[in-house]
């Protein structure tokens, strides 16, 4: 999480954010089925829209928020005791008096819920849907839960990793391929986000899920944080330290600072 932007001004980056990608999800979802009645089509139009559309808000709020848009992605920052110092990821990561405040987490969990569902009824009201209509779509089986633990592994690894090995500056473009390319190799399509899976139940369209079905996506979801976090610990370990020095990450870049 960003510490030079105002609480506030990084909640409404939060709450932009993951409801300008919830209106691309839902937005291109539709579109796709208007013009095409292929579901692969529609899935590869899904896809590409999400893949430029999540890439473009990174690049933009993530100096602001640290473009979280997404719980898992908060809770991992919090879990393991990272805030972003700048979009290069000078931070003091697995450092407990680094930890975002546990108001911190709160505010952006609430920022990017709300943010999702008014971004699927945003999108709903461009294209003239009912503006709340809940989705009939069901996404119940075991085989679409696991896809949701991997899908959401995986993201935590990426952000978690980037900052590690001095990549920050590529997660417009890691993570938004990430999420592009679990779209076509997961069983569920790679939500991988309880607000965005929150918000999805909003709209009875392509990019809908059932509300019986987010209960054990949010848990499948969670289960993914968990494992990317073990995953993170196991491929990275924890910074090189040196007594009465701030944690440095393996092979610091010459004439990088530390904050």
């Amino acid at each position: 999480m960003s510490t030079t932007a105002p609480l506030g001004r990084r909640a409404a980056a939060e709450f932009v954010g993951t409801g300008a990608l919830v209106a691309v999800v839902v937005g291109s979802g539709i579109q796709a089925t208007r013009l095409s009645q292929d579901v692969g089509v529609q899935l590869l139009a899904d896809s590409v829209a999400t893949v430029f559309g999540l890439g473009v808000l990174i690049a933009l709020l993530g100096p602001v928020s640290g473009a979280h848009f997404n719980p898992a992605v908060t809770l991992a920052a919090w879990a393991t005791g990272r805030r972003s110092r700048d979009d290069n990821g000078n931070g003091n990561g697995n450092n407990d008096s680094d930890r975002p405040p546990a108001r911190e987490v709160a505010v952006y969990v609430a920022a990017q819920s709300a943010g999702a569902i008014c971004g699927a009824i945003l999108a709903d009201a461009m294209f003239a849907e009912p503006l709340v209509q809940w989705s009939g779509h069901d996404r119940s089986a075991p085989h679409l839960w696991l896809g949701e633990v991997v899908a959401t592994a995986g993201l935590i690894l990426l952000v978690l990793g980037l900052p590690r090995v001095r990549r920050a500056h590529l997660a417009p473009v890691v993570v938004a391929s990430w999420i592009g390319s679990a779209y076509w190799f997961t069983s569920s399509t790679s939500f991988a986000n309880p607000a965005v899976t929150l918000g999805r139940a909003f709209t009875d369209t392509f990019a809908g899920i059932a509300p019986a079905s987010v209960p054990m996506f949010v848990v499948a979801q969670t289960g993914g944080l968990v494992a990317g976090i073990a995953l993170f610990g196991l491929l990275f370990g924890r910074p090189a330290t040196v007594p009465g020095t701030a944690p440095v990450p393996p092979r610091p870049r010459e004439g990088s600072t530390r904050s």
